[in-house]
């Protein structure tokens, strides 16, 4: 099994090492692997676990959500599956939601720029 160090993890994950900290302080990691000296190590799974996390936190996920769900996660799969996709599918509902207002935000945007374009042309 392959492991890495906490500048390793946040290299390869593109958290900061006091994010990584405070994630596994709230308890978004489970337990993180130690070496012999007590020096955090991550694995494989740990790195997975951060790049949903990762995808969870860019989504615009609260902290609170993202903890219900790693609780579940580490609940075990047979009873926590119909929760975890509640969760999930709720969630998915919001990113839609959100992509909907950005793209028309953006046709905004883009209107704005032809408009400064057409003045600097002179049309």
């Amino acid at each position: 099994m392959s492991f890495y160090s906490p500048g390793q993890t946040a290299e390869k994950t593109g958290f900061s090492l006091d994010t990584l900290r405070y994630y596994e302080k709230i308890g978004l990691l489970g337990e993180i692997d130690r070496t012999a000296a007590g020096r955090r190590r991550f694995s494989e799974d740990d790195i997975g676990w951060l790049g949903m996390l990762r995808c969870l936190r860019e989504t615009g996920m609260p902290i609170a959500d993202m903890l219900r769900f790693s609780e579940l996660a580490r609940d075990g799969d047979d009873e926590t599956i119909p929760d975890r996709i509640a969760l999930l599918e709720a969630h998915d509902r919001y990113v839609e939601e959100r992509m909907v207002t950005l793209r028309a935000q953006q046709r905004h945007i883009q209107d704005k720029i032809r408009y400064y374009r057409d003045l600097v042309a002179g049309t």
